[in-house]
């Protein structure tokens, strides 16, 4: 194995989750802002936030076809390039239309990033390093939403709130420009997947990539490849021999999102208050969660090969569930614990080391060459649906009129703790471990549905 082009090639991939995570958390530190410079109702102020999420949706629903049709490399490249026109437009948007078209151009950038990147990786990949290498895109984009918080904050530091208000938060959203032209100044130095071209027949294009892999002759992995594409003619992604695993894949990536994740890294500040924090120390708890998210984030590279997808997949959602029960307690209450900072931690820890990293692992495994492309765009479709409806209803949940005042801001929690336990439940029915397989032996085990039940 070529270990130096294996990182290079893993790391240019991943700067597309850096973005994904940078243009996801921008909104986070401007929003305040935005609400004053448009004069915007709380109605939407909502709308500003989660706009891009129907833009992830559209990236998503279209990636499959463009990543079928014209390869990993170029999508991700696509991706960059919606990027920069977002970071562009929304920064010099004259009017609160403007910024939204704008914010869900960067949106579709984002939701075609968010399958390209972990795609290209887990395609590039050795077998016995793939569970970490394409954790490797779960560090970048932690790490982009980690950067932006600190650019907003220092951005936020260079003025007044009036300066604030008429042109810090332009410069925020300006600065995803910079790591937008990195990305296609670095798309340059890699090639597209060696398995993308095998299965459109370009073999000699193929030949010299798993050369510069240092895989070419030395293993089985070319046969396999041409052995698979062979066996996966017809294939599609509801047929009798793909349905269920399909659905799984779907299930899989919506049970992430209403796991209630992204209620914290949204909503995060707001929760805190909640609780009784002060604004700042809501701003700092708000970091902590970044750090956490990024630091075991980190670990989940060391033990994914290790110790398996299924282990931490199961033990990280039980965990998960139990710090959200502990955490609806605390909301019944209305007041500040001086543990509850901690419990939440521990539930961004337990994300951070199984759910988050290892879910984009398993949908970047699990699929077969030929529909990988779709399949993935389909799963990250419904993982994003799943994220916007639970970005927008968790407000409306804790406002609603048909629960007790004292039990509204708990509810959510108890909710989302329901989903850990289904979560943990499924994974142990349904998803197999695939650590230290090719991609084609665990095709090879999904090939009709007899043989579904047989996987390890």
């Amino acid at each position: 194995m070529n270990t130096g082009f294996v990182v290079l090639v893993t790391c240019v991939a991943a700067m597309g989750g850096l973005l994904f995570g940078y243009d996801t958390a921008v909104i986070s530190g401007a929003i305040g802002f935005i609400q004053s410079a448009f004069k915007l109702n709380a109605a939407e102020t909502g709308w500003a936030a989660s706009c891009a999420l129907i833009g992830c949706m559209i990236g998503a629903a279209i990636a499959g076809t463009i990543s079928n049709r014209y390869g990993r490399k170029r999508l991700i490249l696509i991706s960059a390039f919606l990027f920069l026109v977002s970071a562009a437009g929304t920064a010099l948007a004259p009017g609160f239309s403007t910024f939204i078209a704008f914010r869900m151009i960067g949106g579709a950038g984002i939701g075609a990033a968010s399958m390209a990147s972990p795609l290209y990786i887990a395609e590039m990949a050795p077998a016995r390093w793939r569970g970490r290498l394409v954790a490797v895109n779960q560090l970048a984009i932690v790490s982009g939403m980690l950067l932006i918080y600190f650019v907003n904050y220092r951005i936020a530091q260079l003025g007044s709130q009036a300066w604030n208000e008429t042109t810090g938060w332009r410069w925020m959203f300006a600065s995803g420009a910079i790591p937008s032209l990195a990305l296609l100044a670095l798309l340059t130095l890699v090639p597209e997947t060696p398995r993308y071209l095998e299965s459109k027949g370009r073999h000699a294009e193929a030949a010299k990539v798993w050369m510069r892999l240092g895989s070419y002759r030395s293993a089985p992995a070319v046969q396999e490849v041409e052995q698979e594409a062979s066996q996966e003619t017809g294939l599609s992604l509801f047929g009798p021999g793909t349905r269920r695993l399909t659905t799984i894949g779907i299930v899989l990536a919506v049970l992430q999102q209403i796991t209630g994740i992204n209620v914290f890294l949204y909503y995060a500040p707001e929760i805190f208050k909640h609780f009784g924090t002060g604004t700042d120390t809501a701003l700092l708890e708000t970091v902590a969660v970044g750090v956490v998210n990024l630091v075991f984030t980190l670990v989940a590279m060391g033990t994914v090969d290790q110790f398996g997808r299924r282990r931490l997949l199961i033990v990280g959602s039980l965990g998960m569930g139990l710090c959200l029960i502990v955490t609806g307690l605390a909301g019944l209450r209305a007041n500040q614990q001086g543990w509850l900072l901690v419990v939440i931690l521990g539930y961004i820890a337990c994300f951070a080391v199984s759910v988050g990293p290892v879910t984009w692992i398993v949908l970047s495994e699990i699929f077969p060459t030929r529909i990988r492309g779709t399949a993935l765009a389909v799963a990250t479709l419904g993982l994003w649906t799943a994220n916007f409806l639970v970005s927008q209803t968790f407000p409306m949940i804790s406002e609603a009129r048909f629960l007790k005042v004292q039990f509204r801001h708990a509810f959510p929690f108890f909710l989302y703790a329901a989903f850990c336990f289904v979560e943990s439940l499924f994974v142990w029915m349904y998803i197999p471990e695939t650590r230290n397989r090719s991609l084609e032996e665990i095709a090879g085990s999904w090939a009709s549905p007899s043989k579904v039940a047989s996987v390890p």
